[in-house]
């Protein structure tokens, strides 16, 4: 104790660091979570992960400033004796700050209007085309628009569980319902789950969910040694079949990506009917039965088999824009392992992220997330203000010598590919064998 108040050690909080005893530091001051975890509205996983250390920054970036006044209650009455800020911090948090006071955050424009039109009249263009159209270039057409509205639908199910898009929470959930479960046929469930902890955990190999995809792909070769996922809770076992797909994942990934939606499904089913507690899982399951009774409905409309696979394939592909986006935002980037560190949160950003060039008319195309630092950085701003705050971001990066990369979507692409082509050269290495490999050995010795 000193004066009246009590100090604990940063070595002292990081005992607290597990589910049932979980207590952080935000601004120096300690606070109680482990009760409150399973209710924290963005999931225990993020709280999990940062436990046991300063999460001001996490803080700063997620939270409105109205969520300060919560915080008493969960308070133990110590602080942080070795509480330290680093200048990278001070900065990232004046510039929060100050774009706070501009309203920044606040000011949304009219693009979640714009795009709900959008996607309401693309429906029906794709209503159109299939029950009053009967060429097969129009079904064909009708397709590429469905793809385009599931791509737009996605944005908005992005941005209203980021922040408020509309008046009210009430009317913010009644858009993720539509424009996610029933339009999409993907559980907002599911985003929120795996997307606040990829937030948290940028590009960390063992806790970022959107880094673990064996057997398919891998962009380190951390991934050769089966590296447990803490998200998940089980080994990401590198198999014989696993280096087989790695060894080619440059030539798959464009394909994989035509298809990548389908794993999306699998991925909310899996959810949705596991015995992990998360909330509104009855709305969830009645969105995901409304997509799976409009959709195959509207396939059947289609007079024959040939045209219904088109037709599938055809809106499949069309998503796969949006899911190679995706990935270039982050599988060229830097890479770690380890929890997420409170005391690094712009660096690890910064190094975890790549920005995609291009002019202002495209933005709708991209989401705003062509803004992935400032997106990372900022997730509850607004996409139509990360372009007017990304100089300052830029500006930030330099005066801390990190990293900030923005590149061409053909450029990105390029640093995508040679990441993969050159793990898949390592995993055809044969000096370093994988247990009871014998086939894989086999074709590669002899051609």
């Amino acid at each position: 104790m000193e004066g009246d108040k009590k100090y604990i050690t940063g070595e002292d909080l990081k005992q607290h660091n597990k589910e049932g005893d979980l207590w952080i530091s935000i601004q120096g001051k300690v606070y109680n979570v482990s009760d409150w975890a399973h209710e924290h509205p963005g999931g225990d996983v993020a709280l999990l992960n940062l436990a046991g250390q300063d999460v001001t920054d996490a803080f700063i970036a997620y939270h409105p400033g109205t969520a300060w006044q919560y915080l008493d209650k969960f308070f133990t009455g110590y602080y942080l004796k070795d509480f330290k800020v680093s200048e990278t911090s001070k900065d990232y948090r004046r510039l929060a700050s100050e774009f706070a006071k501009l309203g920044l955050f606040e000011k949304k424009g009219h693009i979640t209007m714009y795009a709900l039109a959008s996607i309401a009249l693309m429906f029906c263009v794709v209503l159109y085309g299939v029950l009053c159209c009967k060429s097969v270039w129009a079904h064909l057409g009708s397709a590429v628009v469905l793809g385009f509205l599931w791509i737009q639908s996605a944005y908005i199910g992005h941005d209203s569980g980021h922040y408020q898009v509309m008046k009210s929470r009430g009317y913010n959930k009644l858009a993720q319902f539509l424009a996610g479960n029933s339009l999409t046929g993907i559980s907002i469930a599911w985003w929120k789950w795996t997307h606040n902890a990829h937030h948290l955990a940028c590009n960390s190999l063992d806790y970022d969910p959107d880094l673990q995809h064996i057997p398919v792909f891998a962009v380190n070769s951390t991934f050769f040694d089966s590296i447990k996922s803490c998200f998940y809770g089980r080994h990401l076992d590198f198999d014989p079949v696993a280096r087989f797909f790695v060894s080619y994942q440059h030539w798959t990934f464009y394909p994989v990506m035509c298809v990548a939606r389908v794993n999306l499904y699998v991925q909310t089913f899996l959810l949705l009917f596991s015995k992990r507690k998360f909330p509104d899982r009855a709305l969830n399951i009645v969105g995901i039965l409304i997509f799976w009774t409009w959709f195959p409905l509207l396939v059947s409309c289609l007079p024959s088999w040939p045209e219904r696979v088109m037709f599938v394939l055809a809106s499949f592909t069309v998503t796969a824009i949006q899911h190679v986006q995706f990935c270039l935002n982050h599988f060229a980037a830097d890479v770690y392992t380890g929890p997420p560190k409170g005391n690094d949160w712009f660096e690890k950003q910064t190094g975890g992220t790549l920005d995609i060039s291009c002019s202002s008319w495209m933005d709708w195309f991209y989401g705003g997330l062509q803004f992935q630092l400032e997106h990372h950085l900022f997730p509850r701003m607004p996409r139509c203000q990360l372009r007017r705050v990304s100089p300052l971001v830029q500006d930030l990066c330099k005066k801390h010598n990190l990293s900030y990369r923005s590149l061409s979507f053909w450029e990105a692409n390029v640093w995508t590919i040679r990441r993969l082509r050159n793990v898949a050269q390592q995993a055809r290495d044969l000096s370093n064998p994988v247990p009871k490999n014998m086939l894989w050995e086999a074709v590669n010795t002899h051609g």
